[in-house]
Formats: C-alpha cells, structure tokens, sequence
C-alpha cells in the first residue's frame, strides 16, 4: 500500500520524515540495513529520484551511512538517533499546542485534556 502523501508539501521531505519515524521508533534498528531505493520507492509509489534525494538528506544528517558492498545503513550512533527522536517528539508537541491554541483552548487546559485522556488510556 502507497505511504499517504500530502501534496502541499514536498515529497522528498515527507519521505525523509517517514523513514527517520521509522528510524526512532526501531523499525529500522542502529546498525540495520534499510531496503533500497527501487524497493521504497515502490513501496511509497514515488519516483526512485524523489526516494535517491530523501536517501540523500538522510545521509548528510548522519542517521544513515552508505556502504559500498552493503547498501544503506542505520547509523549505530545511538546518541544521534535519540536527538533526532526528541526533536521530532518536541516539533509534534509544538505543533499539536499550536493547534488547540487556535481552537480555543488555554495552555492549562491543553495540559488538563492531555491528563484526562492518559487517564483514560490506562
């Protein structure tokens, strides 16, 4: 099934946070070998140029390396791996206040319907 895309935005970067989600979250663990260009690109049902270009910013981020006789690598830099994750963590928090401050809502009570719906969670 294609990744959902949103056209307001440019492709490869959504590639590029789709594949570092997946880095954080240990679908592709440190050290692990990602698939190919052909096989993502044709996963997300993007073009393999769009796919080489998110490869690329990835790689000049450090999160992942290319090895020449075994493709593309997780980095086993643990440490780079929990700063990008904190990063996207604080941009979607940002992003989620932002939004229920348009709506209305105070920062209490932002903090108070995030308690109530853990509580309901557990």
């Amino acid at each position: 099934m294609a990744w959902e895309l949103d056209s307001d935005r440019p492709i490869y970067a959504q590639l590029v946070e789709r594949i570092q989600m997946q880095i954080v979250s240990g679908m592709y663990p440190p050290g692990g070998k990602l698939p190919s260009v052909r096989e993502l690109a044709a996963l997300a049902a993007v073009n393999p140029n769009t796919m080489q270009k998110a490869f690329a910013e990835l790689e000049r981020s450090g999160l992942i390396v290319t090895q020449r006789t075994n493709g593309r690598l997780v980095t086993e830099d643990e440490a780079l791996i929990k700063q990008i994750r904190q990063g996207l963590a604080e941009e979607h928090v940002k992003e989620f206040f932002n939004k229920m401050k348009e709506l209305g809502f105070t920062g209490g009570e932002i903090v108070e319907i995030i308690r109530e719906n853990q509580a309901s969670e557990e």
